[in-house]
């Protein structure tokens, strides 16, 4: 009886659960995703107790699966997040989010320099350190950390 308690949101049938979001990050993530311009059934949660985060957000998308390529947006922006696959009411599958090797083509490069701002091409980054989220520009090789990033 106790879990239920803890529900705050109710029960999706097919599905994503985008959880623990970090508060600050939420609408970051919301516009990433480009929720606004679904017409799917969705549930935002904010500031919600989490014993690990203290507030957190939540994200619940009824009958989206998310691509690979949405997936690493997030976790640029938001790292540790855990995705929770629904089907038939159940947990299908759970995934916490790390950043890939490489992204590309989710990521302006910091220098007005770079080819990649001024060439119509996608910019590629190579991750170089995952936990304190470092990224290297393929072409410049301009460093940047997760404070300096702008999305694309």
């Amino acid at each position: 009886m106790d879990e239920k308690k803890e529900l705050q949101v109710a029960a999706l049938e097919n599905g994503t659960v985008i959880d623990h979001i970090p508060s600050e990050k939420l609408f970051t993530v919301v516009a990433l995703l480009g929720l606004e311009h679904m017409h799917n059934n969705i549930t935002i949660g904010f500031n919600l107790q989490s014993k690990k985060l203290g507030k957190k957000g939540i994200i619940k998308i009824a009958d989206k699966f998310f691509n690979d390529d949405e997936i690493n947006r997030i976790a640029v922006v938001a790292p540790n997040v855990k995705l929770n696959i629904i089907r038939n009411y159940e947990v299908v599958e759970k995934r916490e989010l790390a950043l890939p090797d490489e992204l590309t083509g989710i990521v302006k490069c910091a220098n007005p320099k770079c080819i990649t701002n001024n060439e119509p091409m996608p910019t590629r980054f190579h991750v170089i350190d995952k936990e304190h989220c470092i990224i290297k520009c393929h072409y410049c090789e301009k460093e940047q950390s997760r404070e300096e990033i702008e999305i694309l």
